[in-house]
């Protein structure tokens, strides 16, 4: 049986290879109903509920879908007994944006609880570096 930090990995590459192909449900599986969310785009006090969080998608894949990427590159995974937390630095742009700044990524934060034997994402934190010239 794998360990709690093979189990939360796999939920968060599940997670990210159905944002990478659009998959709603994808995405919703394995959040909390209670997730709290702070994104790039607003609302800056960030979306509560799971019902927000679904809301915050489409428009994200429709960006997506004009060409964009959404690729984990490097994920470390922390757990204790019932609380973990994860980062990971995901490749997230478009075409336009590497040529730009080959090195931008996106930065993923979550945390993590054990729920009736199983790991779910209760806050989930996304964020790009501000760079002094603005970008």
């Amino acid at each position: 049986m794998p360990d709690d930090r093979e189990q939360i990995r796999d939920l968060i590459e599940q997670w990210a290879n159905a944002v990478h192909t659009g998959d709603m449900n994808g995405v919703l599986a394995g959040h909390a109903d209670d997730i709290v969310m702070f994104d790039v785009p607003p609302p800056y006090e960030g979306v509560r509920g799971i019902d927000a969080y679904r809301e915050t998608w489409p428009p994200f894949f429709q960006w997506q879908a004009n060409g964009a990427v959404f690729d984990i590159e490097a994920l470390d995974v922390t757990a204790g007994e019932d609380v973990a937390y994860a980062f990971a630095l995901v490749r997230c742009g478009t075409p336009e944006d590497f040529a730009r700044n080959p090195a931008d990524r996106l930065r993923l934060t979550l945390g993590l609880r054990k729920e009736d034997g199983r790991w779910v994402v209760a806050h989930e934190h996304h964020s790009f570096p501000h760079l002094p010239d603005g970008s």
